[in-house]
């Protein structure tokens, strides 16, 4: 019976009280496309987290800059986090392993297949960010817009370079696994709210 026992991760969500558990280590099967999908996310997320602590340093000491704290360092710190452990329990390679080593890593996106992608969209949206704090505000909403599509439906990215993707696409219209869509779930109301927080500040 001990033997059978698994350890269980609460991944709690900053969309209130949500849990998303998974068994660590425990032997379960994604297809190559939800596989490829949740890796993929991992970035993505870890992406909101960096640009957020990059333009949360820039504005730091003004008025409305404190957003892009609470997100960042909470709210997207345990999205990505969260997406991590779905990886974990499924056996699937991290493609940021050091992720968590900040500020080091803020940035870094050399592991991975599609890190080249996510370290010019880093430099990309930082760069649109640093002109002003209205124009950063701008970014942290593009950014949830942006995480909210690829959660859901398959990135364009994705779609250009995977040879496997057919017309069902990938991400959360795609997977039937219980576990994904719950995550993808709460991953989209987690970004659903931070939208509506950049809206209020830019306002």
């Amino acid at each position: 019976e001990s033997m059978k026992r698994s350890t269980i991760v609460g991944l709690m969500l900053a969309t209130g009280t949500c849990v998303v558990n998974a068994a660590p280590n425990q032997v379960r099967t994604l297809d190559e496309i939800e596989a490829t999908h949740l890796t993929f996310m991992r970035s993505e997320e870890k992406l909101a987290r960096d640009v957020y602590l990059t333009l949360a340093a820039l504005y730091e000491g003004q008025p409305a800059a404190d957003v892009f704290v609470n997100i960042g360092d909470g709210s997207e710190q345990t999205h990505t986090d969260a997406v991590r452990d779905m990886l974990d329990s499924y056996g699937l390679e991290d493609p940021n392993p050091d992720a968590n080593v900040l500020p080091d890593n803020i940035g870094d996106f050399d592991g991975g297949e599609y890190g080249w992608y996510f370290a010019e969209k880093y430099s990309a949206l930082v760069a649109s960010g640093s002109i002003d704090l209205v124009s950063a505000l701008y970014v942290g909403a593009l950014i949830e817009e942006l995480d909210m599509g690829d959660i859901i439906n398959c990135p364009k990215v994705i779609i250009e370079y995977e040879d496997n993707i057919g017309d069902e696409g990938c991400g959360l219209n795609y997977t039937d696994e219980k576990a994904l869509k719950n995550l993808y779930t709460h991953l989209v109301d987690g970004s659903e709210n931070h939208l509506r927080a950049f809206v209020k500040n830019i306002e």
